[in-house]
């Protein structure tokens, strides 16, 4: 049995069977079956239907799932509302874009060898689909990983993160409300981590999408059966700069919530914050001032803006990170000390040496650092000095400045005027390097899912 419990205070929330090997395998044969079986597959207007159907089983549970996401994995009940809605939307869009997946005639004729032949391509679904998921979005990363599956036809088996696998649980079962037979989509929460990892590089298995670690999901890459594909979506250090042509009174705000959303526990959470030297004493204390304000404990709360960290582990660990960082000569303007067990107050550091943990990589904490700099090119060399790469922010008024810092950071997205963490659900989203591999988002996934088959007619 696994335990789960609230992420804020560690009172037991309820127990869940896990999986053994065997599960593993009944699972796997049954997903196998199905897939095989090609006259029993789902027309799309059939995946359309379940799919509505399912986003409106959510619509009517929003509350429950709002509230679960809040003590499983305690994000801030406002936030937690905001992920069920995405959520909610992104099932939408998994059968909105199933009117636009389609292949493409291939022209023929072009040569006297190909005359008289007409070929097209048709997309096919890659096959089973493995989904590792992680604890910091418990229902909408789900959803991104399960709802492309089922609109694409794959049979689909996730695994949620161990700390939160309550709202996944939910959702598979509202996936089989909606009519989706069960082969077709499966839970698997095994009982001990080995069976992840033999889930993920089972034969059967043509596809992997993990979120969570670099360190866990490269290993996983490179014991892929042959021919399996993946997405791996792992973390950054993410950078913002801010010019001196910046509107204070504008960017406190969006880069506060860049860097403190979900406690910071966010792949694309702003850490690392480049400021140009004229502007930087003014800059930070604005933004120690709003961090200071921020409403900080029990995420079931409507008006609490800060939650805990997953484990008093992690707590510990990011802890130890900024303790490292002062120790190293870096200023404690605001935060770092203990609420709770699990909850720590939002820290911003100033000039941490660049040996500092904080300055290499990801903390997954609240907790950001300030940099000053002089010239524009410095700050976006610092930028791009990390093996990691995912989204960047510069906060410009300056045109020239904010499409110069756009063309030369080494991102898959810049935002320009917003956090970096800023996404939508149906825009590409990606780390490159060794944040990640492949690209997420509903329509990219749904791709991903799919291969293209051609087919060619010789006129007789």
């Amino acid at each position: 049995m696994l335990q789960v419990v609230q992420a804020y205070d560690r009172a037991p929330i309820t127990e869940i069977e896990t999986d053994d090997e065997a599960a593993l395998e009944r699972k796997l044969q049954a997903a196998q079956q199905v897939f095989a079986n090609r006259d029993a597959w789902l027309k799309p207007h059939q995946r359309i239907a379940i799919l509505r159907k399912l986003a409106g089983l959510m619509e009517a549970r929003r509350d429950h799932f709002a509230m679960q996401i809040a003590r499983e994995g305690g994000k801030p009940l406002p936030d937690a509302i905001v992920e069920t809605n995405r959520a909610i939307d992104g099932v939408h869009n998994a059968a909105d874009e199933l009117r636009n997946l389609a292949g493409r005639e291939i022209p023929m004729g072009l040569s006297a060898a190909a005359d008289g032949r007409w070929a097209f391509t048709t997309k096919e679904p890659i096959g089973i689909v493995a989904a590792i998921s992680a604890f910091n979005h418990p229902l909408n990363l789900i959803v991104h990983q399960v709802a492309p599956a089922i609109a694409t036809g794959c049979p689909v088996i996730v695994k949620p993160a161990g700390t939160t696998p309550l709202s996944c649980l939910d959702f598979v079962k509202l996936v089989h409300e909606a009519g989706l037979p069960e082969a077709w989509c499966q839970s698997f929460v095994p009982a001990e981590t080995a069976l992840a990892e033999k889930l993920a590089t089972d034969p059967r298995i043509a596809f992997l999408s993990f979120i969570g670690s670099a360190k866990v999901g490269w290993y996983l890459h490179s014991k892929l059966a042959p021919g399996a594909r993946s997405a791996l979506e792992h973390g950054g250090v993410a950078p913002a700069i801010v010019d001196k042509s910046a509107k204070l009174d504008a960017i406190i705000e969006p880069l506060v919530k860049g860097g403190y959303y979900h406690a910071g526990q966010v792949c694309v959470s702003t850490q690392r914050i480049y400021v140009h030297d004229s502007i930087v004493n003014d800059f930070t204390e604005r933004l120690v001032a709003r961090v200071k304000s921020l409403r900080t404990g029990d995420p079931t709360l409507k008006d609490t803006e800060v939650g805990p960290l997953i484990t008093p582990k992690e707590a510990d660990r990011v802890a130890s990170w900024i303790d490292e960082a002062v120790k190293g000569g870096a200023k404690l303007l605001t935060g770092g000390r203990r609420l709770s067990e699990t909850t720590l107050e939002p820290a911003v550091l100033v000039d941490p040496a660049p040996e500092a943990r904080i300055s290499r990589e990801e903390i997954f904490g609240p907790a950001v650092a300030i940099y000053r700099f002089r010239e524009l090119d410095d700050a976006i060399a610092r930028a791009n000095s990390l093996p990691v790469s995912f989204q960047s922010s510069i906060f410009a008024q300056d045109i020239d400045v904010a499409l110069r810092a756009a063309n030369r950071l080494e991102a898959s997205a810049v935002m320009i005027n917003d956090p970096t963490s800023f996404r939508v659900d149906w825009m590409p989203f990606a780390g490159r390097r060794v944040s990640g591999y492949g690209t997420g988002g509903i329509p990219y996934t749904m791709h991903d899912m799919t291969q293209d088959k051609m087919i060619l007619l010789k006129r007789p």
